[in-house]
Order: C-alpha cells, then structure tokens, then sequence
C-alpha cells in the first residue's frame, strides 16, 4: 500500500505533452521449448503417479488415520504449477 504513495513523494516535473516517452521497443521470438525439459517433466509426472498409488496402497494397507489426499493433493498441486509455469511462460 505505501508504496502507491511514493509518486505523490517524487517532485520529478511531470512529461510535457508531445515529449517522447518511449525511444524504443524491441520483440523477439520465443525460444523454442527444449525436449530435454519435456522429457524431464514427463518422467517426474510418472514418477508423481507412482508415489500416488504408493500412497494409497499404504494408507489402505496400513490403515493410517488419515486421507491419502493429504499427502497426494500438495503433491499434484505443486507439479500443476510448475508444468504451468513452465508451458505458459512467454
């Protein structure tokens, strides 16, 4: 929140109209996606379905007091975002 304060605080002098404020853009092409990386988050989403059904198998074998979901949910979530992160990057 202060830092939406910190214009009122500046006594630079305000753009002139007319004045050139942006001297130049420069755009490029996104990198091409490296299939070394897919194949890695491939492999860790084999590796992530793996743990889920170890899970599951434990929780049922064992009867342990708890949802297998407290485990795999935080789990799926954290590779959703990173495979997000990752795909839709610009």
């Amino acid at each position: 929140m202060f830092a939406n304060l910190l214009p009122f605080f500046n006594r630079r002098a305000m753009a002139v109209p007319g004045e050139l404020l942006v001297e130049e853009v420069c755009v490029s092409r996104p990198e091409p996606r490296d299939p070394r990386v897919e194949r890695f988050i491939l492999i860790c989403w084999g590796l992530i379905a793996v743990k889920h059904v170890l899970v599951i198998w434990a929780v049922w074998h064992y009867h342990v007091p708890f949802h297998q979901l407290w485990v795999n949910a935080p789990t799926w979530l954290l590779g959703v975002v990173a495979t997000g992160c990752y795909y839709l990057r610009d």
